[in-house]
């Protein structure tokens, strides 16, 4: 708090470090609990078991961030601390809702959330709307002058709105490293039953909207492994041509968990697996089979936003490297039967951060102003839907089997 050095190295969302910590709050029974007030998974995806871990892992970390020695937040708090001059320890409410301490209800970090893992609320940022002036930057940047700092948001929550995803409903994907999907749920938390996290998009004046997400560990990720540990491409872009010169149609089925699988299984030990491999098998027919494990888990999770609120989804907008692949957005399209947008800016979570600061200074005045700005691409299904049902089927089963097979090992 008085030097602004990190104590810790930053532990990034993938880490799963604080599994222990979290098998141990499972075995407790607290899980429902957390999930109950934070509308979130017990997983080492979210921060809080990451702040325990730090403490647990640094010279007297417990008795200092009692003392009011030490201060934690997600990586904007961070920035905006050191911008600031570090004047400013704040959040919003999105990268708040993402600790596991943060109770969506009542819209303020939980005490007994923190008791429960023992982490002073003397660490914690305020939280403030995601479109407003947070505070303005220290006169050695930006050779003295003060900047407003005015908005902040989760990754995923600006890209859906750097997407205009502002009705109840809409729903967006990023392809990246691993994939996250958001729905608009309105101005209420809407508690999933079918391995869905229940969050907070965004506020903005003075209004909370939450969303229903689901988040797929391995996505990109899996296209890097054929790169880099396989070889069998220089660049990612590549893995498009070899999917279309595959010999085989969709035979080879991938499930990439490297990591686990995130929504809706949310299963730590389960390993990688690949099905239906024959002496033929190319590197064509892996590469295809990768980038199709893409589009089968964000079905999965599709799925599961059209049971938890009983809405029809038509479209779903798309950003994100990995949504520049041709071949992977219509798979898309064609395994989902519903339209993919894929806007002519795919950086859309810089786009979203870029809104929310623009409407906080009046660079632009208010959501419909925004909505004039979007032209998309449009993929539509052209498999038959016989078809689309028998290797959605293919999928589900080579999951079922790579979850048993853990088990069976363990």
């Amino acid at each position: 708090k008085k030097t602004g050095i990190p104590v810790y190295k930053a532990i990034v969302w993938q880490s799963r470090q604080t599994a222990e910590i979290c098998n141990q709050l499972k075995q407790n029974n607290h899980a429902s609990m957390i999930r109950e007030k934070t509308g979130l998974q017990l997983d080492p995806y979210f921060s809080a078991t990451k702040i325990r871990w730090i403490l647990d892992h640094i010279e007297n970390g417990q008795q200092r961030a009692e003392s009011g020695e030490l201060l934690a937040g997600t990586i904007d708090t961070w920035l905006i601390w050191c911008l600031s001059g570090m004047k400013a320890h704040v959040t919003d409410y999105s990268n708040a809702s993402r600790t596991m301490l943060f109770n969506i209800y009542d819209k303020k970090w939980d005490d007994e959330l923190c008791s429960l893992l023992n982490i002073p609320m003397c660490m914690l940022p305020e939280v403030k709307d995601s479109s407003c002036i947070f505070a303005y930057t220290a006169s050695e940047y930006f050779f003295g002058k003060r900047v407003p700092i005015a908005g902040a948001a989760g990754d995923q929550q600006a890209a859906l709105f750097g997407q205009q995803c502002f009705e109840r409903g809409s729903v967006k994907n990023t392809y990246g490293t691993g994939c996250f999907m958001l729905m608009n749920t309105g101005n209420k938390p809407h508690p999933s039953k079918h391995g869905l996290v229940t969050t907070i998009a965004w506020g903005y004046q003075g209004e909370i909207t939450y969303a229903l997400e689901g988040s797929v560990f391995v996505a990109g990720s899996a296209v890097q492994w054929l790169r880099d540990q396989l070889k069998f491409f220089k660049t990612a872009k590549e893995s498009e041509k070899l999917a279309l010169s595959a010999k085989e149609e969709h035979e080879l089925i991938v499930v990439p968990a490297f990591v686990g699988l995130g929504a809706p299984y949310w299963d730590n030990d389960c390993k990688g697996a690949m099905f239906g491999i024959t002496c033929g098998t190319s590197k064509e027919d892996m590469t295809k089979a990768t980038l199709d494990s893409i589009a089968y888990q964000n079905r999965d999770i599709l799925d599961a936003m059209k049971e938890d609120s009983g809405i029809a989804i038509q479209s779903l907008r798309v950003d994100g490297g990995a949504s520049a692949n041709d071949y992977l957005m219509q798979f898309q399209s064609d395994i989902m039967q519903c339209a993919i947008e894929r806007p002519e800016n795919v950086e859309s979570t810089a786009l979203g951060a870029a809104y929310l600061a623009g409407l906080a200074v009046g660079y632009w005045n208010n959501l419909e102003e925004l909505k004039r700005e979007r032209n998309s691409h449009i993929f539509t299904p052209m498999m038959n839907i016989s078809d689309v049902n028998d290797l959605y089927e293919r999928w589900q089963k080579a999951v079922a089997c790579a979850r048993m097979f853990t088990k069976n090992v363990e």
